[in-house]
């Protein structure tokens, strides 16, 4: 795999309602907010990226797996997934490229149920908390590694 291909930014259920949903833990900004700072970011690095959110798991696996030979690297934000979905972690894999778990908000300091990651195990790096710029953080990792 080139390092040149665009890297693969997906989120899953509910990151459509960004800046929307409950701003008090996950902001102001938009998906389409975040999808354009991944965008910013790459290009400093003269590099692309892929975006894809869907709300079902179905969906978000049959993309991880098209990524497989098209793109050098993952970042999710897996949503509610993260914490119920071993399907969606084998299925990460698949590609065989890095991948960053990316939250954000600060999952250790909330709920129980969200403390546990099927994702963590199987990422290169995981990063939670630093609201969208965590985004911006997994592309120049990526992107610089």
């Amino acid at each position: 795999m080139a390092d040149t291909a665009p890297i693969l930014v997906l989120n899953g259920p509910n990151l459509n309602m960004l800046g929307t949903r409950q701003p008090e833990v996950y902001g102001s900004a938009t998906l389409d907010d975040v999808v354009e700072l991944c965008k910013r970011t790459a290009a400093r690095f003269d590099r692309e990226i892929a975006a894809f959110q869907s709300n079902h798991e179905g969906a978000l696996i049959d993309r991880i797996h098209q990524a497989r030979g098209a793109e050098s690297a993952i970042v999710i934000n897996p949503g509610g997934l993260t914490h119920t979905s071993v399907a969606l972690r084998d299925a990460l894999v698949i590609p065989e490229v890095p991948i960053v778990e990316v939250h954000i908000s600060n999952v250790h300091a909330r709920e129980e149920f969200r403390h546990h990651s099927f994702i963590s195990p199987i990422a290169t790096a995981v990063i939670a908390g630093m609201g969208i710029q965590g985004y911006a953080a997994a592309i120049e990792f990526l992107a610089t590694r």
